[in-house]
């Protein structure tokens, strides 16, 4: 995994499941939590030692994504949500260049009306922030007319925590199988969505990028 190898160049023991527990969440973010835990430094020492696992992380991780394709089907299922009228933006806890080399190299930048990265708000999941900014891109007011789809329990909770006081007819998420939930865990379906957020991130991924990518987007 890059993020656990990043870590233990820098002498720090982080195992997969507390990075697992991070999975959907800004890299950044996790990377500063696991320093200010686990090393014994200045505020100084701790900054620059979180710049260089931050970085070692982004470039294995923008190595890895190089050749991984999208899933079958992918493509066409965006086709078929904008042939319906539907606005597509994603949110990613990678920061903006790993994103925007995935979504160049797979050519999607044209199905999306924006693309947020956790570098674009103040605060990454579970904070709605991301969710936030891509309404005000796409010039979408309500947020009762949005689906947050993701894959991890962070992703959903991004899309929940705003509107808890509004689900009375329908829940703010919807679930992708390609990481961390089953069926199982699926939010409630949201009644007659009009735009979605897609994080496209994940399905350009597999869930066989997991032990590759750091887990989650």
């Amino acid at each position: 995994m890059a993020l656990r190898s990043a870590f233990a160049k820098q002498g720090l023991v982080v195992d997969s499941a507390e990075i697992g527990a991070w999975r959907g969440a800004s890299k950044r973010d996790m990377v500063r939590h696991f320093v200010e835990l686990r090393a014994k430094a200045s505020s100084a020492d701790q900054a620059k030692l979180c710049d260089t696992i931050y970085r070692d992380f982004n470039a294995q991780l923008d190595e890895a994504y190089n050749t991984v394709p999208p899933i079958d089907g992918v493509e066409q299922a965006f086709e078929r949500m904008r042939s319906a009228g539907l606005l597509l933006a994603t949110t990613s806890g990678f920061d903006r260049k790993i994103t925007a080399s995935i979504f160049h190299r797979l050519n999607w930048q044209k199905f999306f009306v924006a693309s947020i990265s956790g570098e674009d708000v103040a605060q990454g999941r579970p904070a709605p922030f991301m969710i936030f900014h891509a309404m005000e891109i796409a010039r979408v007011t309500g947020v009762n007319e949005v689906v947050a789809v993701g894959d991890t329990p962070l992703t959903l909770g991004a899309g929940r925590a705003p509107l808890r006081s509004l689900l009375r007819g329908g829940a703010f998420g919807g679930l992708c199988l390609t990481g961390q939930l089953a069926v199982g865990r699926a939010a409630p379906r949201a009644p007659d969505p009009r735009r979605v957020e897609v994080d496209g991130a994940d399905a350009a991924s597999r869930d066989r990028l997991g032990d590759v990518g750091g887990q989650g987007h």
